[in-house]
């Protein structure tokens, strides 16, 4: 009887144990296979939506640099700043000994990382499946399987909260959102279209023209936007454009132009989306009031 007390004690504890030992093993979005023995302790990121993506799965702790664009939350900006995307500074990130670097798909600077043996998870965010598939894949690289569902349905409820503030009489309406100072814009297929669609808007952009295409000054007047987003710092630049003042948007003064951190948060596919959201809908909300005065 006492050697069964003890097997089924010895039991209890050793299963925890054998299950923090299993190996961690996913494939990123270029379709390399990754398998770590456990949850990785130092992370470089090189991307701000990773950064904060693995902020907010609470490990901003294991975070050991990041890279030159990363800026939330505050607490990031002690960390070493690591250059961007193609100008990545190698030897630096290879004297902090990361057992994970996270990067985005495009980053050319990582094959160096990569030779060099380093884990190098590649991931692409264009689209809202592609910011909840990399919030369940980062959760899991770090222990924490669980934790991506849960901020994807929170930032979920976020965004169908925010589309209760939009006007009834802005719904439907055709919106161009313009990244930095064109001429590239958020089309319907990406993660900001995806967006504005849950709010309610319409978007100039087919979908064939991909997420973020590069447009032609002329296609925008052609498609004349009822509303018009982007950086606040462009907006005087972007209405004195050739044949804009007769947009709809610029004549009726439908513009939403948001402050660089704001934008920021707007642009970045990650875990404050729901908030970008809400900011959306608050521009919305002030252009409904205004138009029904």
């Amino acid at each position: 009887m006492c050697a069964r007390w003890l097997l089924a004690v010895a039991c209890v504890w050793l299963v925890p144990t054998w299950a923090a030992a299993q190996p961690i093993q996913v494939r990123d979005d270029r379709g390399t296979e990754h398998r770590l023995s456990a949850p990785p302790q130092r992370i470089v990121s090189m991307l701000p939506s990773l950064t904060e993506t693995a902020w907010v799965l609470g490990v901003g702790s294991r975070l050991v640099g990041v890279d030159r664009y990363s800026n939330w939350p505050a607490e990031i900006a002690k960390l070493p700043h690591l250059g961007g995307l193609d100008d990545a500074q190698i030897e630096a990130i290879a004297a902090l000994k990361p057992d994970l670097i996270l990067a985005s798909t495009s980053s050319r600077a990582m094959e160096r990382l990569e030779a060099l043996g380093f884990t190098v998870v590649r991931l692409k965010s264009e689209s809202h499946a592609d910011v909840r598939r990399t919030l369940d894949l980062v959760a899991r690289l770090l222990g924490n399987p669980d934790e991506g569902a849960r901020v994807w349905a929170g930032l979920m409820r976020e965004i169908d909260a925010a589309a209760t503030r939009v006007p009834g009489a802005l719904r439907g309406q055709r919106v161009y959102f313009e990244i930095g100072g064109g001429p590239y814009a958020a089309g319907t297929t990406s993660f900001i279209g995806e967006t504005l669609a849950r709010l309610g808007m319409g978007n100039i952009v087919p979908p064939e023209l991909g997420p973020f295409p590069k447009l032609n000054p002329e296609f925008v007047v052609r498609a004349k936007p009822d509303l018009i987003m982007g950086v606040q710092r462009e907006q005087a630049a972007l209405v004195a454009r050739p044949g804009w003042n007769a947009l709809p948007a610029v004549r009726d003064r439908r513009l939403c132009g948001f402050e660089t951190p704001q934008y920021e948060m707007l642009i970045r596919p990650g875990p404050r989306m729901g908030e970008a959201a809400g900011l959306l809908a608050d521009c919305l909300a002030r252009l409904g009031s205004a138009n029904s005065r």
